[in-house]
């Protein structure tokens, strides 16, 4: 089996009275490309920051390298290096996050530098580099407002991938972009999946999670409802909730849509 790289068991979240992840369990393997899928409300974006311990767990279990990492509620002398961790979990959010001041190389050499401390020239070549390979190394001395979405997000990529991070976790990369946009950030990554980048993505692209991930995971109301290989989820899924979810007609057969499910 491929080594585990992140998980959790009996994940539970709520802000308040309002219940947000109820008892849900998740893993991703190395090398394993994992999408999300689910109604508006449904918790993957919560699950995205309870992995990455940009919102604290009320209750589970976090678990990084097969090795439990942290519990909740805390057991007493509880320690967690979030700096560290968070080199090697990276994450790429809806509305890109670069600093406006800083070049599109400085936005990417950045943790590099200050994280990692890397040298200035190892990091501007690894900046560079990473750059060239999402497609904008010509726009290096840019700064964001004038690049548009898409070469904003492809250079919000190339700053996660600048960590060489173990997994990198995609909340709905796409979904702050004109459409005419969203196909060159979806190529960017299905190139890294295709490289065995391991990635958890949140998504409403259907068409990319049929066709690029190992796994999609289901969830509504804070919960895992399925969870299988790509193929047979949009194929054969066990539950009709599923199929409605994926943009189905029913279990089995493919609806005429390739695009959004609604509400997805």
């Amino acid at each position: 089996m491929a080594e585990q790289v992140l998980a959790v068991k009996g994940l539970h979240k709520a802000f308040g009275p309002s219940v947000v992840l109820d008892n849900v369990d998740f893993s991703i393997a190395r090398s394993e490309t994992v999408c999300v899928l689910g109604p508006s409300g449904s918790g993957k974006t919560t699950l995205l920051r309870c992995l990455n311990l940009l919102v604290e767990p009320t209750a589970g279990q976090l678990f990084y390298g097969g090795k439990l990492l942290g519990a909740w509620p805390p057991p007493r002398g509880q320690r967690i290096d979030l700096t560290k961790y968070r080199t090697r979990v990276s994450m790429v959010f809806q509305q890109f996050e670069l600093f406006p001041h800083l070049t599109a190389a400085e936005n990417v050499s950045l943790g590099p530098r200050r994280v990692l401390h890397l040298s200035k020239t190892s990091a501007e070549e690894r900046a560079l580099s990473l750059l060239d390979r999402v497609g904008l190394k010509s726009f290096a001395s840019a700064r964001p407002r004038t690049l548009s979405g898409g070469q904003q997000q492809r250079v919000a990529i190339a700053r996660a991938l600048a960590m060489k991070p173990d997994v990198v976790l995609f909340d709905e990369p796409t979904s702050a972009l004109d459409w005419e946009m969203v196909g060159e950030v979806l190529d960017i990554m299905a190139d890294l999946a295709s490289q065995g980048l391991t990635m958890v993505v949140v998504t409403h692209e259907l068409e990319f999670a049929r066709t690029c991930a190992d796994r999609v995971v289901v969830m509504e109301k804070g919960r895992v409802i399925e969870e299988g290989p790509a193929t047979k989820m949009f194929e054969a899924p066990n539950l009709p909730r599923t199929g409605e979810i994926l943009g189905l007609t029913k279990a089995g057969n493919r609806s005429r849509r390739t695009g959004n499910a609604a509400g997805v």
